[in-house]
This record gives C-alpha cells, structure tokens and sequence, in this order.
C-alpha cells in the first residue's frame, strides 16, 4: 500500500465487465470507465469475460492499455478455475489497489479472484431486483462475503441485499449517472428523424415510446393492451417500441390480435435515443421487475413525462404525478389511463417534463456518480492504509518485547 499513496502515484484500479453488449449494467460499467478515466485521478483498467459488442468502442475511445478477456462457459467447469487463477495472476502482476465488478457474474468471478490475489479493496455490484434462483443467489452472496462493499445503485436494491442477508454496513447506494449530453438534440429535424426511424411522416401522428429490449421481464404485452385503449380514446396515438430481444414476434403477433399492428411500430435497438425521445410525446416502462432503470432517466432528460411500473428503483427517480405517474406492474388499464390523461393535456405533460429533467440534473448526474465511486474508493483505500499501519505498529511492539 506505500506504493499507492507514495508521491504522485495514483491508484490503481481495474473495472471488470461482463461484456461490451447493450445493457443498463454494461452501459453504467463502460460510463463509469469513462468518468474514472477523464478524471485522471486514479490509474484506471478494464478486463472483461467477454470481449463483443458495441460498446468495446467506447473504451477504445479511452486509449487504455490492453483489455484481458477471462471467457467462462459457467462457474462449474475446469475453465472457471483456470480463467480465476489466470485473472488473480494478472491482479498480482499489474499490483492493483482496487476490483470493481458490475453484475452477478463479474461479482462471483472477481470477488473470488481479487480476493486470491489479495487485491486490497474490492467492490462489488447489484443493479437488479433479486429474480434469478435461489442457489445463483446464493452463490453470489457467497462472493459478497469477498467484498470490502456492495455497490446498490437505489434503495430498494439495497432492502432487497438487507433482506439476503447482507450486512447493511457493507452496502452503499450509488445511484446510475445519465449523461445529459446524450440526449441533447442539436439541429433537430422532425422529418429526418422521422425517416431515420422508418416512422410515417405525418404531422398528425403522436408517438408514445418504450425503449426497453423485449424480453419477459419488459412486459411489453401490458404496454400493448394500454396501446390498445389508448388508441380507443386517441386515435392519432402512435406507439413506438425500441429494443431487441427473443418475442419480438410475439408482440408483434400480440400488436396485431389486439388491432394495432398498424400503429404500432418496433424499431429495433436505438442508438440515437436522442431523436427518438424528441419525437415522443409521452414515455412508458411495463416492467415486472428492475433494478434502477436507464430508461427511465433518459425519458425524464429528455423532457418526457413518463408512465412506469412501480417495479425497483422507480419511486426513488419518479416523483409521482410531478414528473410522471407510477402504477402497479401488470396494471394496463391504469397505464392506459394516465398516458391517455398526458396526450390529452400538453401543458400538463409539459410541466412534467420540465420538472424531470430538473430532477435528473440534481441528483442523476454523471458527476455526482462520479463523486460519490471516487469517494468510495478513497474511503477504502485510507481504511486498508490505517489497517495495514496499525497491523505494522502491533508487530514492531511485539517484536521489541521480544527483545
């Protein structure tokens, strides 16, 4: 530890990410890489277990050194063994201060690693509600017990960790930080956005949006039959779904049973979110589960009042009927009833939107995420360093009785 607070010598600290695909936990992972980078206030390296998808772009863009890859095909093989020594092996070599994980799986592989290279601070993740079985949970509790902390990023996570029986001392609460400029629009032009999405270029047409990948826990089949009776009441509304995932054509089919296959539009994964906000009026979220959501404080950065189940870390982004309206999960007949209420009231879906995006400001922002993990780091760090003293003085005490 002398070589870490020595001089101007920063700290070293390695982020672990599962892999560089489109996903809340991925996207904070790299985010957060980002911030630590630009900083400059500690010495910063990634590795991961699997080096694919769009996002590896954005730590190119970083110029950090090489990125290790430690590809498990599950936690039960020969391999796991041999990728976690491989992984300890390199946490030596590169004498790293601080392991950061992200998600179930980087947690159980790096907690359990960092711990056999004795790396001097770990710290792991939740950022999803407590749905995956019994024994993986344990599992990962297992690997908490290898942690210094426990990143939550909303309080209802970190009841949830309370309640598997996590020492609440050993929990922080650090919620997801938005990037305002991601969704700044800049020259923006209806109509080319408009043909950007494959969406109709008709000014009568009013866009209702959910950008959510369409899997189970999503629940796009409550925010179709809510399409539905909206669309009773507004005929101009339009729903747009943005996300890629296994039942797409399921909704698609679903879309078309409920009579609104025509209306409703599935744009597949959106990487000008941006532009696709600007055009929506109001913003949906139907999950039956969450941990903290993204999307959610991406519609409120953008203006957008939003409807969202009551799911995770909701309420604690979501002032309810001052920025958006919550409602209970699996409830399409209420979700219809509040986005009917917003289409049919612009000045109040406005104001709502405005106070959103004060919201996120205030207390979403990529620099206080950025204040509260430097915080955290130099926090453990400073109590290993009085540790490791103290350990140094009892020794020399005993050393000099012996004498």
């Amino acid at each position: 530890m002398t070589r870490t607070f020595g001089g101007n010598v920063r700290p070293k600290v390695l982020e672990l990410i599962d892999s560089f695909r489109v996903g809340g936990s991925e996207r904070q992972a790299v985010q957060t890489t980002r911030l630590l980078t630009q900083s400059g206030r500690f010495d910063v390296s990634v590795a991961c277990l699997n080096n694919i998808g769009p996002l590896r772009s954005d730590i190119d863009e970083l110029d950090l050194d090489y990125v290790p890859e430690y590809r498990l095909n599950n936690f039960y093989d020969r391999n796991t063994m041999t990728q976690a020594r491989r992984f300890a092996d390199y946490l030596k070599s590169q004498k790293i201060d601080i392991v950061h994980t992200h998600d179930f799986y980087t947690n159980i592989f790096g907690m359990i690693s960092a711990a056999i290279a004795q790396v001097p601070v770990r710290i792991a993740s939740r950022r999803e509600s407590s749905k995956r079985r019994a024994d993986k949970r344990l599992l990962e509790r297992i690997a908490y017990r290898w942690s210094h902390r426990v990143i939550a990023n909303c309080d209802e996570i970190r009841r949830q960790l309370v309640a598997e029986g996590v020492p609440a001392q050993k929990i922080v609460t650090v919620y997801n930080g938005l990037n305002l400029d991601r969704l700044r629009v800049r020259d923006f032009d209806r109509a080319s956005a408009l043909a950007q999405f494959n969406l109709p270029n008709d000014g009568s047409k009013r866009f209702v949006t959910i950008v959510a990948n369409v899997r189970p826990v999503k629940d796009h089949k409550t925010f179709l039959r809510a399409a539905q009776l909206v669309r009773s009441s507004v005929p101009e509304a339009y729903f747009v779904i943005a996300g890629e995932g296994e039942l797409i054509e399921e909704m698609r089919q679903l879309a078309r049973e409920l009579g609104i296959g025509s209306s409703t539009f599935f744009i597949g994964r959106c990487n000008q979110v941006a532009d696709l906000l600007a055009l929506s009026e109001v913003c949906v979220l139907s999950s039956i589960s969450e941990g903290f959501s993204n999307s959610i404080l991406e519609y409120m950065a953008a203006s957008r009042p939003v409807v969202a189940t009551d799911v995770g870390g909701a309420r604690e982004a979501i002032i309810d009927g001052e920025t958006g309206y919550l409602v209970p999960a699996e409830n399409h007949s209420l979700m219809a009833k509040h986005i009917t209420g917003l289409l049919n009231d612009r000045e109040r879906a406005s104001e709502m939107g405005r106070r959103g995006r004060l919201e996120v400001e205030k207390k979403f922002s990529c620099e206080r995420q950025l204040e509260q993990v430097e915080g955290l780091y130099r926090q453990l760090l400073e109590a290993r360093t009085f540790k490791t003293r103290k350990m140094e003085v009892a020794r020399h005490v005993s050393d000099s009785n012996l004498l």
